[in-house]
This record gives structure tokens, C-alpha cells and sequence, in this order.
């Protein structure tokens, strides 16, 4: 009887314990905190990768208009196959920290008015990046209408050029599947030619290896 008796009181004072609550609230939540933290560090993964592709796009856009801008020479300058390769060069290497070369696309195209039609035209296209991805506007040679996003076109004034940078990469997840899948960022960018350029022989030199085809 003592035992029992002893036994029910030890049960009874268990009962009214609640020394160990903190933990146990503490071990069933954390699951959910440790989600929701990778979860929000996703999150900021992905929206600084789409900046840096937006970047991306901004530098080919700009530094592929300001070509020819050092050239001393009193002939009008063309765009050569050199000078475009060390555009998207460039830009690759901006995209090392997230491998954008294997897993994105560079699009350059030179928008100009037919002299002929008086319409737009893609001049000439370059490409670069191991992403399948074709130009949403067109491949060189194509007629054009403008390029651009809805209320956000442009077309290329008469005797210019529009330097218009086309953007792709596929998101590779800091977690797997776990959060996102098959997520893939577009960015655009425009730029009008700096300096005077002689459009009409397009590239010039034959050393470029930035075919879109």
C-alpha cells in the first residue's frame, strides 16, 4: 500500500512538472523555423541572381553602344568580331559566381531602320552560353516591327543602331526542388550607338565565335 501510495504521488507531481515545456514547444516548432529560414534565404538567393542578370544585360546593352568611341581615326569605325567578343567575355565573367555560362544565354542584337523599306531590321545577332534559347524578336536579317516588351518597344532611329541585349539564365536552387523548380529569368536591355558607326558592312574581322546559330 505504501508503494502505491508513493508510486501515485510521484505520478502526481509528474503531472504538474512543467519544467521540460520550453523544450518540448521548442523541439516541435523548429522544424518550422528551420523551413522557413531556408525558405526566406532562398528567397533572397533568387532575387539577388535576378538582379545580377538584369546587370548582365545592362552591360552588354551599354558597352556594346559605346564601341568605336576611342577610335582617332577620321574614317567612321565598324564594329568588329573582336570587340563584341570581349563584350559578352565580359559579361560571362560577371556571371562566374553563379556559373551563367553553362546555365544562361546572351543575345546581342543590333536594331537598324532599312534604309530600303524604311522598317526595322535585325542587322546582325550574336549569341553566347550554353542555354538553348532563340531571340524572342527574331535572328539576323529579320524584319522587325521593334523589340521590346508591351509598352516598352523601341526602334532605332534613322542612320543608328540600337545595341539590344536579350538575357536567359535557369535558376539553379541553393536547395534542390524544395522550394522552387524550373525557374528561368528573362532580362532586356537597350542602348542607342554612342558615337558615329558605319553600319553597313554589319561585324567586321573573322575571328568571332559568338554565332547564334
Amino acid at each position: 500500500m505504501i508503494a502505491r501510495a508513493v508510486l501515485a504521488d510521484r505520478i502526481a507531481r509528474l503531472g504538474r512538472d512543467s519544467r521540460g515545456v520550453s523544450i518540448l514547444e521548442f523541439a516541435l516548432i523548429l522544424p518550422i523555423l528551420i523551413t522557413l529560414g531556408l525558405y526566406g534565404t532562398e528567397l533572397a538567393y533568387m532575387a539577388t541572381i535576378n538582379m545580377q542578370v538584369s546587370q548582365i544585360a545592362t552591360s552588354v546593352a551599354d558597352n556594346a553602344s559605346r564601341l568605336g568611341q576611342t577610335d582617332n581615326s577620321s574614317v567612321t569605325p565598324t564594329v568588329t568580331e573582336d570587340q563584341i567578343s570581349s563584350v559578352i567575355k565580359g559579361a560571362l565573367v560577371e556571371g562566374n559566381a553563379f556559373d551563367f555560362e553553362t546555365n544562361g544565354r546572351i543575345i546581342l542584337s543590333s536594331l537598324e531602320k532599312n534604309g530600303a523599306t524604311g522598317g526595322q531590321y535585325i542587322h546582325w545577332q550574336r549569341c553566347s552560353g550554353s542555354l538553348a534559347k532563340n531571340s524572342a524578336y527574331g535572328k539576323q536579317g529579320d524584319s522587325v516591327t521593334a523589340m521590346g516588351t508591351s509598352g516598352h518597344t523601341v526602334t532605332a532611329p534613322s542612320g543608328s543602331a540600337v545595341m539590344y541585349a536579350e538575357v536567359y539564365y535557369q535558376y539553379q536552387p541553393l536547395f534542390g526542388t524544395m522550394f522552387t523548380s524550373n525557374t528561368q529569368f528573362h532580362q532586356e536591355a537597350a542602348y542607342v550607338v554612342r558615337d558615329d558607326r558605319n553600319l553597313t558592312p554589319g561585324v567586321t574581322g573573322t575571328s568571332g565565335t559568338n554565332s547564334c546559330s
